[in-house]
């Protein structure tokens, strides 16, 4: 009997052996793809079975229930996280179940850019493939409401830049981050301030950052065009800018600003109305922040474009309409 025991357990050892060996074979040999590189996405909720099919579905050539096993061999089956994941040539099952279990998933990136406008920010991220676009139908209040925004419209409150995130993830989970770091931003720039700005808060700051941006692309010229306005805004002069009145005209706007669109008055016609419009009109980038709150030290009432993209600064109207002779008549 205890030879027969002995016998019984040296197979069961060898067994377990072989089949630790073919285990290992397995795990470690890579698998065929059916392109080079497989994108698939495991859902939310979604267990180690239901992963596996996902990713044989994809056109990873592995068998389902032996990579369920495996994972859950490993210890690893309960580990998956959801996301979208890119798998290329040579990736074997084991590198399968640590990249689910680590959550290694793939990026995708989207740029906002400087001067666009909360319309075309919503355009771009909710035409984006890789992410879920849970902003669409809401209204721009809903969106403020969810992302934990406080102020009374979403114009300019997300800083221009490229982000990355994790294939299908939330769009309004990117333009709180894109929020944040507005906020960051402005409150850097704002503690910066010259102390004798015209601007009462980081709120009109960034309303007069937006202004900048839109009047110029010249990063050289957009401190002393921030000195511009700020000088009108001290002697309670109009700031007389076009971009505000184009952004108040919204999709009307067909490309040709005319006399009758300045002489109509709205709360964003700065020809009309003193002061800073009630909200910004794009997103500003850093310099322009910057040029808001600290701009040159100028004497400067006026600019006009010269057509090269910089600007002719004047002190006084007859200089000004003598530039605006040379540039634009």
């Amino acid at each position: 009997m205890k030879k027969l025991f002995l016998s019984l357990v040296t197979v069961v050892v060898m067994a377990a052996v072989i089949m630790g060996s073919v285990g290992w074979w397995f795990a470690h040999r890579p698998v065929a793809l059916k392109q080079p590189v497989v994108d698939f996405t495991v859902q939310r909720g979604s267990n180690m079975r239901q992963a596996a099919s996902a990713i044989a579905a994809a056109g990873v050539e592995v068998k389902p229930a032996v990579l369920y096993w495996l994972a859950r061999l490993a210890g690893k089956a309960s580990l998956i996280k959801a996301g979208s994941y890119e798998v290329h040539e040579g990736i074997t099952p084991w590198l399968l179940i640590l990249k689910l279990s680590s959550g290694d998933v793939s990026q995708g990136e989207i740029l906002l850019v400087e001067g666009w406008n909360f319309r075309q920010v919503r355009a771009a991220l909710e035409s984006n493939p890789n992410l879920q676009a849970d902003t669409a139908g809401l209204s721009d209040a809903e969106i403020l409401s969810r992302i934990g925004a406080s102020e009374p419209s979403p114009e300019g409150l997300f800083f221009p830049d490229t982000y990355l995130f994790d294939k299908q993830s939330s769009a309004l989970a990117l333009l709180a981050r894109a929020y944040q770091i507005m906020h960051k931003r402005l409150d850097e720039v704002w503690a910066a301030r010259d102390e004798s700005s015209p601007l009462r808060s980081p709120y009109e700051a960034l309303i007069l950052a937006s202004i900048i941006e839109k009047e110029t692309g010249r990063a050289e010229d957009r401190s002393v065009v921030g000195s511009v306005f700020s000088n009108r805004l001290r002697i309670g002069m109009r700031l007389q800018t076009d971009p505000t009145v184009i952004y108040g005209l919204g999709e009307d706007f067909d490309g040709r600003l005319r006399r009758r669109h300045l002489d109509t008055d709205h709360p964003w016609n700065t020809y009309t109305r003193a002061g800073l419009p009630p909200t910004p009109i794009a997103m500003p980038g850093l310099d322009s922040l910057q040029a808001a709150v600290r701009p040159q030290k100028t004497d400067f009432l006026y600019f006009v474009a010269r057509g090269d993209g910089s600007s002719e600064f004047s002190r006084n109207l007859n200089d000004h309409n003598r530039a605006v002779d040379r540039y634009q008549r």
